[in-house]
């Protein structure tokens, strides 16, 4: 009877689709309250996973949520919990990098274990953040890693010199003993690393498509962020006010820090 095959055949195939995740009202519940927490969805995903001991949710369907037209999306504009409030997502276009040739690049599977373990003060990592395309300036930002206190100085263009300029003057302050290894990513603004040897510093550089790897300075670059959200004019922020912004950053209390501030924290390295 094929006309009864048919319908069971319907009935069995609606029966096996996967529903999708996030329509679980209480799962739903939890991920927005983690997104109100400041939790990236890579992070609320990872962190059910360690409750629950398996994948609860996949990091991508919590995006597609979010940007999705789901009535909650919509009236909580859920892309403002996000570290980049973006409205729209970035589309992955495939768009390939220009290789850039970085002159006795060491790469970062060589750094030591002391800076990789988070067990020695004075391991950095440093990159840029850069304002409207138009203007072409940014932010140069080091932060320590043990410690995760900022240094941050302005670049009225991000490139090699002017970045370098900028990371004599965010060290200036920072006892040699406290300048061992700092770690970029591959980008032409670091071509001029070997300078920083003079400074005390050797330096490593992560894979290509691995920000993860310095993930330190990227969650810096985010805090930042807070304050001089993407599309500000960095050329209206002097250099006094991103003093202020980091001074407050630096000053307060972090869980992962025992609730010790950053400044604390890096005090007591330059007081042994």
């Amino acid at each position: 009877l094929p006309d009864v095959a048919q319908r069971r055949y319907q009935a069995r195939r609606q029966r096996c689709r996967r529903r999708a995740r996030l329509q679980n009202r209480r799962l739903q519940r939890n991920v927005l309250q983690l997104l109100e927490r400041g939790l990236s969805p890579e992070q609320i995903s990872g962190r059910l996973r360690v409750e629950q001991g398996r994948t609860v949710v996949n990091h991508e369907t919590i995006y597609r949520f979010i940007y999705s037209d789901h009535p909650k999306a919509q009236e909580f504009k859920l892309w403002e919990y996000l570290p980049r409030k973006q409205k729209r997502r970035r589309e992955r276009n495939g768009r390939k990098a220009q290789r850039i040739r970085i002159p006795d690049r060491v790469g970062i599977e060589e750094r030591p274990q002391a800076a990789n373990l988070r067990i020695q003060s004075g391991h950095w990592e440093g990159d840029t953040m850069e304002g409207r395309r138009k203007d072409k300036d940014g932010i140069q930002v080091e932060i320590e890693r043990l410690a995760r206190k900022i240094l941050a100085s302005k670049v009225n263009r991000v490139a090699a010199a002017e970045t370098l300029e900028a990371q004599r003057r965010n060290f200036s302050g920072i006892p040699t003993p406290l300048r061992r290894t700092i770690t970029f990513d591959n980008g032409r603004e670091n071509v001029k690393h070997r300078q920083l040897h003079s400074l005390g510093f050797t330096t490593y550089f992560t894979k290509g498509y691995a920000a993860w790897q310095k993930g330190s300075v990227e969650h810096a670059i985010g805090l930042i962020r807070r304050y001089l959200p993407k599309g500000t004019s960095l050329m209206t922020v002097t250099q006094e006010e991103l003093d202020d912004i980091v001074e407050e950053i630096n000053t307060r209390p972090r869980k992962v820090l025992n609730y010790n501030t950053p400044n604390e924290v890096f005090r007591t390295y330059l007081d042994r």
